[in-house]
């Protein structure tokens, strides 16, 4: 594995904040949403975490990080995959509070100051969620990528919910802020989407604050879907979600947890 660094930390908070970016090919989105992150939370600390995408995508980055404070650049060549590159940028974070969403605007960053003024009010993880009341998916009609997305989300949620613990509404959110220090005891597995599940039920069975808000998925304009482009695709996905729901069913989880302040 190659991994080339472009570091800048000018965090001024007392509550340190890093948004971790993974991104393959989003060389259109990135820019504007770090320049959207920053007129949200103005000290956060971003770390994109690239899997050496073919549009050149990381060496927009490195360049913006040339002339802008707080942005990080992990360029991953011969590795690759959602879960990995999340831990990898995690591992690089100096925030207190760690965040993450995906990178075609399908999640407006401006949820970031609601969903760490929960973090505030002292729950230890804040999810943005589309199944909790004002939430929702925009369809466009014509577009199989949103259509797709949300019909498996949907189903996949509900057969989550059913199977596991149903006060949770949104187990494929991936729009998360969280204490850095419960990766520590929880630490994300899996490939893609369906490190959520088990992320989420772990911290909810072993005692820890969650909340979820409202937020409206907005549908992509630019670039192509990461999770397929045909319904064989979505069902491939869809079985690691089902599979992990099952494992968690029937597995054992200890209700204890060290303090987190």
């Amino acid at each position: 594995m190659g991994i080339t660094n472009t570091q800048k930390n000018n965090i001024n908070d007392d509550r340190s904040f890093s948004v971790v970016l993974p991104t393959f090919n989003e060389k259109d989105n990135i820019i504007p949403l770090v320049e959207a992150i920053f007129m949200a939370v103005p000290y956060a600390e971003i770390i994109v975490v690239d899997d050496n995408s073919p549009d050149m995508t990381w060496k927009v980055v490195q360049d913006y990080a040339k002339i802008h404070d707080n942005i990080s650049l992990i360029r991953r060549i011969g590795k690759k995959g959602l879960v990995s590159a999340l831990n990898d940028g995690i591992a690089l974070a100096k925030g207190s509070v760690i965040g993450w969403m995906d990178c075609d605007f399908s999640m407006p960053p401006e949820h970031y100051v609601d969903l760490l003024k929960k973090i505030d009010e002292g729950f230890d993880i804040a999810v943005a969620s589309r199944f909790v009341s004002r939430g929702g998916v925009e369809i466009i009609t014509g577009s199989p990528d949103t259509i797709m997305t949300f019909l498996m989300s949907l189903f996949l949620n509900r057969f989550v919910r059913f199977m596991l613990d149903s006060s949770i509404k949104d187990y494929t959110s991936g729009f998360i802020c969280i204490k850095k220090d419960i990766l520590d005891d929880i630490p994300l597995k899996g490939d893609y989407g369906e490190y959520f599940i088990e992320l989420i039920f772990r911290v909810k069975k072993m005692g820890y604050r969650i909340i979820e808000i409202p937020y409206l998925c907005r549908a992509r304009t630019k670039g192509t879907s990461k999770t397929g482009t045909n319904i064989f695709h979505y069902l491939k996905k869809g079985v690691k979600y089902i599979l992990v729901t099952l494992k968690l069913k029937f597995s054992r989880i200890k209700k204890v947890r060290r303090h987190h302040g």
